[in-house]
């Protein structure tokens, strides 16, 4: 086997085709294709790492063995379906190449004069990380699978004046389904988010008992998620699922919590105890306040006596 590079950033999609050893693809900037099964293509002396500027999503069906995600194992072994976004770091991960993968590429400017184009940046799962991918029912890869093999069919068919606009239809309403599908899994997965939450929580916790707040200021999405190891959309996503907050509404939803505990019991000022909750002006932590329970801390404070 060939040394992997260490890095490489793929500029266009006639790039990565090349040096997986493919055809050039029929447009340049959209193509789909199939490694792993029954083909002869092999990725597996591509970079360890790479970043590309263009969106890429990944099916990968008919894996063999067990998978498992972080010390579980997951739902469903029919499928997996990862989503990944322009300039993300793409690291190495051990793969079955005898999983038959399908691999999408589009370039942002593919969409361009579509909605989507804007529309796209809305599906957070694009940010999630590797370990976070949508793990599939049977049901589910099998509606996967046909719109990928729609796809496929109007990109090697011939490319006319309906072309993008039938590839564009057929990739929004994928989107939809991964939207719903999502949905579904992080459900399925209460037992393992709900572990997360108390965890957030545990984290959330620590952090002003500890006074971090002190030296790091109010805690922030990016705080939590890199203490749980998951990326910061799947953890607004998971949280939203859970109870009805994303991350930063939840870490404010704290924040209220804590100040309304040191305000009804603690003879600090207002000021004192913003600086303590990590505020760097104490206006900005009013504002916070008064936005989520209708009172002003001082308000609040005056109910207690």
């Amino acid at each position: 086997m060939k040394k992997k590079k260490d890095l490489i950033r793929f500029r266009t999609i006639t790039e990565i085709h090349d040096a997986a050893g493919l055809p050039k693809p029929k447009h340049p900037l959209i193509s789909m294709t199939h490694c792993g099964g029954n083909t002869d293509i092999d990725l597996s002396n591509g970079p360890v790492y790479d970043v590309l500027n263009f969106y890429k999503i990944v099916l990968i069906t008919d894996r063999q063995g067990k998978m498992k995600y972080g010390q579980s194992h997951y739902d469903f072994n029919e499928g997996s379906l990862m989503f990944l976004a322009p300039n993300q770091l793409v690291g190495y991960v051990e793969e079955d190449y005898s999983a038959s993968t399908h691999v999408l590429l589009f370039h942002p400017d593919f969409l361009l004069g579509f909605p989507l184009a804007q529309k796209i940046k809305q599906y957070q799962y694009f940010s999630y990380s590797v370990n976070e991918a949508l793990h599939l029912s049977d049901q589910e890869r099998e509606v996967m699978l046909s719109l990928f093999k729609i796809i496929k069919e109007e990109l090697n068919s011939r490319i006319d004046e309906f072309s993008q606009e039938v590839v564009i239809a057929q990739l929004e309403l994928l989107l939809h389904y991964a939207n719903r599908f999502y949905k579904r899994q992080f459900i399925t997965r209460k037992a393992v988010n709900n572990d997360l939450l108390q965890k957030t929580e545990a984290i959330l916790d620590a952090y002003f008992n500890d006074q971090q707040t002190l030296q790091l200021g109010t805690p922030t999405v990016q705080f939590l998620a890199d203490q749980l190891n998951i990326s910061a959309g799947y953890l607004s996503d998971m949280l939203r699922s859970l109870i009805g907050q994303n991350a930063q509404q939840y870490i404010h939803f704290k924040l209220i919590e804590r100040a309304k505990e040191r305000l009804s019991t603690t003879e600090l000022s207002v000021s004192e105890i913003a600086f303590e909750l990590g505020f760097e002006h104490s206006q900005s932590f009013n504002k916070l306040f008064k936005s989520k329970t209708n009172q002003t801390p001082l308000k609040f404070r005056q109910s207690f006596n």
